[in-house]
């Protein structure tokens, strides 16, 4: 299937790109060709409670997928191109006094807005914070 590839159980890697293709559905992971990438990945957050944009083979974002589902969440992961990464929103405005948004991956979504890496999603936790999210967004019931 162009564009949709599982990866692993729990990882699905989308090819961000238009394809020649007509629309391709698979389960809750549409993908509808004539979409930006950016669109696509907007979609994507706004469809999906907790959602993981991560790089090939991140050992972090395994990381992130180990202490949500410790919490009981189950997040979607989308793995990305080197390329794509640049279609992510920006978590945050750069810092670097430079007129460019940082684009950097993992980066984790809850219910729609960017929490950040693996160290801001730590520190959303130690705070006590994480959990509480998590069930406003309807990604946890306790």
């Amino acid at each position: 299937m162009q564009g949709l590839r599982r990866c692993s159980n729990d990882v699905v890697h989308v090819d961000l790109p238009p394809a020649p293709a007509a629309t391709t559905t698979a389960s809750s992971l549409s993908i509808d060709v004539a979409e930006s990438a950016e669109t696509r990945i907007r979609r994507l957050i706004s469809e999906h409670p907790v959602i993981i944009f991560s790089r090939n083979s991140c050992c972090m974002c395994h990381v992130m997928k180990k202490l949500l589902a410790t919490i009981g969440v189950h997040p979607t992961v989308i793995e990305l191109d080197d390329h794509e990464i640049a279609a992510l929103p920006s978590c945050s405005p750069a810092h670097d006094n430079s007129d460019h948004p940082r684009h950097s991956a993992p980066a984790v979504f809850i219910g729609g807005s960017c929490v950040g890496g693996l160290e801001s999603l730590v520190a959303l936790h130690l705070s006590g914070h994480l959990v509480p999210k998590l069930v406003e967004v309807g990604a946890l019931w306790v």
